[in-house]
């Protein structure tokens, strides 16, 4: 299975406002393994940024002047994630721009599920975890993965901690279950003071063998002293 996970940053929250894309990346992986092939590219948005956008991901306008335009990537970036898998942290923000994108400069596929599938993972955390935080630092805390490079938001650097987080939350599923059901057997025997109930067992006895019973009986032998043996004692 192939997935490309992928992240983007902006010049702004809305494209309602006019706001463009400045950073694209995307991390493959095959079968849940890095590959090692990435698509990364920075923007020139030909418009200003807005201030609270600039001060989370520290990139001007001037930064980016002399970049490529989307227009200009938009069929090496859809080549890239062709007949692949999102996965995409709140993708509804990035599919958002990316389709603004492709439609102000009238692609003729503008729907990005008219070129690859597309997984959320924060509708998927939001399962896993109701009722909780799910932002992307969030989870990096959850799942203990290291964000200690994050000092600024980065697409390139997003993707990557997205990736470990999704096989994080994908790959300890089964883990997770034994222990809750480990946790709700302890919580049983405390409060019964015994052993837990647990019909689905069945005791398997093993009896021993002629020659199993005739070591056991030389062994005895030897370690009696005097008079009988006092664990043939404890047998009768």
């Amino acid at each position: 299975m192939r997935q490309i996970v992928l992240d983007t940053e902006t010049t702004g929250l809305a494209t309602a406002q006019g706001h463009r894309i400045i950073e694209i990346a995307c991390i493959e992986m095959v079968n849940r393994r890095f590959t090692g092939r990435e698509y990364h590219c920075f923007l020139n948005p030909e418009r200003e940024i807005d201030e609270g956008a600039e001060a989370v991901h520290g990139m001007s306008r001037a930064d980016l002047e002399n970049q490529p335009r989307f227009s200009d990537i938009a069929d090496e970036f859809l080549e890239f994630i062709k007949d692949g898998e999102l996965v995409i942290h709140n993708a509804e923000f990035d599919i958002g721009f990316l389709e603004y994108e492709l439609r102000l400069m009238k692609y003729p596929k503008p729907e990005i599920t008219e070129h690859a599938t597309v997984l959320d993972t924060l509708s998927l955390a939001r399962k896993l975890h109701p009722g909780q935080r799910n932002s992307l630092d969030a989870l990096c805390k959850r799942y203990d993965v290291d964000a200690s490079r994050r000092n600024v938001h980065g697409a390139l650097i997003d993707a990557e901690l997205l990736a470990k987080v999704y096989l994080a939350m994908t790959g300890g599923q089964a883990a997770l279950l034994l222990d809750q059901e480990v946790l709700g057997i302890a919580k049983a025997t405390d409060a019964s003071g015994g052993r837990a109930p647990r019909p689905d067992l069945r005791l398997v006895v093993i009896k021993a063998n002629e020659e199993e019973c005739a070591a056991h009986e030389a062994l005895l032998d030897k370690m009696k002293a005097s008079g009988e043996c006092v664990w043939r004692e404890l047998n009768d």
